[in-house]
């Protein structure tokens, strides 16, 4: 989360975090259900490695993680306090296990190791255009040969400016997150106004052919969340 100091809201407090998961408001059971069959399609092609950005308390993905454990899985997030949770989520998982403390994109731009799936679930659309072309560029740059980018994120439609989209994704808060005490809605939708740029399919499209990865197969949607997996051949079809 390029753009947030630690000290703020998500990596504040993730109790907030996780009351809203508790009540689907994300919908994180139907897209990780989605992304435990990812891991177990890719897992049934051999070990991978996975590169976390992003990671947080790591609470959703863990179990998926569970059933199909890669051979090495590393995390990142600029919030200490979600790591120290996550070490929780995590413990028990058959592989070594790194976390680290640091901004995502510095992380993915430093590895010097190759991964078969680098994830990153609702991070991307914290970073500014020209560092999502950047995050693009140092993935595909990262992945191995038949490796994966899997995204979850909040994606505009065609033609929608950021502004209607945010107007729309507040309005949606504030009419379905009944069970978020006032004071703590009004706090995430301040984090939202302030923090979410997110990008069109487009846009998103051509930053990943830009970086070499030229197929992208939409996994799931509901509503403006989206994930996406991208990889370097266009005709792969083995996904789904």
């Amino acid at each position: 989360m390029s753009s947030i100091e630690p000290d703020t809201f998500f990596t504040r407090s993730w109790s907030l975090y996780d009351l809203i998961t508790e009540h689907n408001y994300m919908f994180h059971r139907e897209i990780y259900a989605g992304i435990a069959h990812l891991l177990k399609l890719r897992k049934s092609h051999g070990p991978y490695r996975m590169l976390d950005l992003g990671c947080g308390n790591a609470r959703y993905l863990a179990s998926c993680l569970m059933q199909d454990p890669p051979t090495h899985y590393e995390g990142v997030d600029l919030s200490e306090s979600a790591l120290a949770e996550a070490r929780g989520y995590l413990k028990g998982l058959p592989c070594p296990v790194s976390l680290t403390q640091g901004d995502l994109l510095e992380a993915v731009e430093s590895t010097e190791k190759r991964w078969d799936v680098i994830f990153a679930g609702f991070a991307v659309h914290h970073l500014m255009p020209p560092e999502k072309a950047r995050f693009f560029r140092a993935a595909g740059r990262s992945l191995s040969d038949n490796g994966w980018l899997l995204m979850v994120d909040v994606v505009r439609e065609a033609e929608q400016s950021r502004e209607a989209f945010l107007e729309e994704y507040l309005r949606f808060m504030r009419e379905n997150w009944k069970q978020i005490p006032r004071d703590e809605l009004e706090d995430a939708c301040a984090h939202v106004e302030t923090c979410d740029y997110p990008e069109n399919m487009a846009a998103l499209l051509a930053m990943a052919k830009a970086s070499g990865l030229h197929g992208c197969h939409v996994i799931s949607q509901y509503g403006q969340h989206i994930t996406l997996l991208f990889s370097r051949d266009a005709e792969q079809q083995s996904v789904g």
